[in-house]
C-alpha cells in the first residue's frame, strides 16, 4: 500500500515503493491551474525532492483523479484580473518540472486541454488514456501566446505535430497521439497506474548519479531558460491574455 504524504482536498501525494511518488491531482471540476494550485503542485515537486535527498534514485507521477479529466488548462479568467497571474503561478510550475532532478511522468488519465499541453510535455515521459480524452492545445484558437511556448512542442516532437499542434489546433485520442509521439503510451483506464508505475520503477534508478537534470537540459534547456525568464517577473509583459476561453 502506497504511504500517503499529503492529502489535501485538491490534491494528495503518495509513496510507492520507497522512491516513486505520485502526485494526484483533483482540484474539481477539471483540474484546471491557478497561481494557488500551481504553487500547490510545485510544492509537492518540492517536497519529493526534500525526501529523497540528493544522488537518489526516484521518480514522479503526475495524474489525474479520475479516467474523465487530466487537467484543462489555466484558470484564464485569473488572468483578467492580475495580468501577472501567469508568471505567478503557471510558468513556475513548468521552470520547476524541468528542472526537476528525478524523471517525471504525466499520467494524463483523461482530457487535456490548452495550457495542460506543456504542462504534459513538461515531463519527461507521457502515459494516456487509450480509451478516453483528447489531448490539445490550442492557442492559435484561443489568440493565446507567451514567449517559449512552442520551445517544448518544437524539441520534443517531430516538426509536422509541433506545428499540428500549435498552428493548426489539432485534437488527438490517446492512440493518435502515440503514433505522433507526443505520448510514449498508452493504457487502459484499469491500467493506467500500474503501466506508469513500472515506468517509473524502471527510470528512476538513472537519477542515482545526480546528473538527470543537466543531462535533460542539455536536450530541452531552452524551454527551462524560457519559462525561467518568465518567472515571477512584474515589471514587464510575459505574454497576452487570451482573447477567447475554453
Amino acid at each position: 500500500m502506497p504511504e500517503s504524504v499529503i492529502n489535501e482536498s485538491d490534491l494528495a501525494l503518495d509513496r510507492y515503493d520507497g522512491n516513486v511518488f505520485v502526485i494526484t491531482m483533483r482540484k474539481a471540476p477539471e483540474n484546471r491551474i491557478n497561481i494557488a494550485y500551481a504553487q500547490k503542485l510545485i510544492g509537492a515537486f518540492n517536497t519529493v525532492r526534500r525526501i529523497l535527498g540528493e544522488d537518489s534514485e526516484g521518480a514522479v507521477i503526475t495524474k489525474g483523479n479520475d479516467a474523465k479529466f487530466w487537467c484543462t488548462g489555466l484558470e484564464l479568467d485569473e488572468s483578467d484580473r492580475n495580468p501577472h497571474a501567469n508568471s505567478e503561478g503557471f510558468f513556475p510550475l513548468l521552470a520547476t518540472i524541468v528542472d526537476f532532478p528525478f524523471p517525471t511522468i504525466a499520467l494524463i488519465t483523461g482530457h487535456t486541454f490548452g495550457g495542460a499541453g506543456p504542462f504534459a510535455l513538461s515531463h519527461d515521459y507521457r502515459v494516456m488514456n487509450s480509451k478516453r480524452g483528447y489531448f490539445s492545445m490550442p492557442p492559435i484558437n484561443l489568440g493565446l501566446h507567451f514567449p517559449g511556448i512552442g520551445a517544448l512542442p518544437r524539441t520534443k516532437l517531430r516538426p509536422q505535430v509541433a506545428r499540428a499542434m500549435l498552428l493548426e489546433a489539432k485534437r488527438w485520442t490517446g492512440e493518435e497521439a502515440l503514433k505522433d509521439g507526443i505520448v510514449d503510451l498508452v493504457a487502459e483506464p484499469d491500467k493506467m497506474l500500474d503501466v506508469a508505475l513500472e515506468l517509473a520503477r524502471q527510470w528512476a534508478p538513472k537519477a542515482k548519479m545526480g546528473v538527470y537534470s543537466l543531462l535533460r537540459n542539455e536536450l530541452y534547456g531552452d524551454a527551462g531558460k524560457a519559462f525561467r525568464e518568465i518567472s515571477y517577473v512584474h515589471g514587464r509583459s510575459t505574454g497576452s491574455p487570451a482573447k477567447a476561453k475554453i
